[in-house]
């Protein structure tokens, strides 16, 4: 089955941003958390690196899940291929 360019476009914008978005979570995840010690300073009255550790990470992953299913089901209703609601 041969891909019109319509699919092509939907799939690389796809693509484009589950890379964004996974690249914020490889910093969140690794690279501040590797550096958080490093950053010492308070931060809603707790040292950053414990903050990072124990909530800030946490919501950084909602804040990605909740844009990651509003972009999609905006791009899937713009192309045409959403899916159909139960009632």
């Amino acid at each position: 089955m041969q891909l019109s360019a319509k699919h092509h476009e939907y799939w690389s914008r796809n693509l484009r941003t589950t890379a964004v978005l996974l690249a914020i979570w490889f910093v969140v995840t690794y690279v501040i958390g590797y550096f958080a010690r490093s950053i010492d300073f308070n931060f809603f009255g707790w040292p950053f690196y414990f903050w990072v550790g124990a909530q800030g990470a946490l919501v950084i992953y909602v804040l990605l899940i909740g844009y990651y299913a509003r972009y999609m089901n905006r791009l899937d209703r713009e192309y045409g291929v959403e899916e159909e609601e139960e009632a």
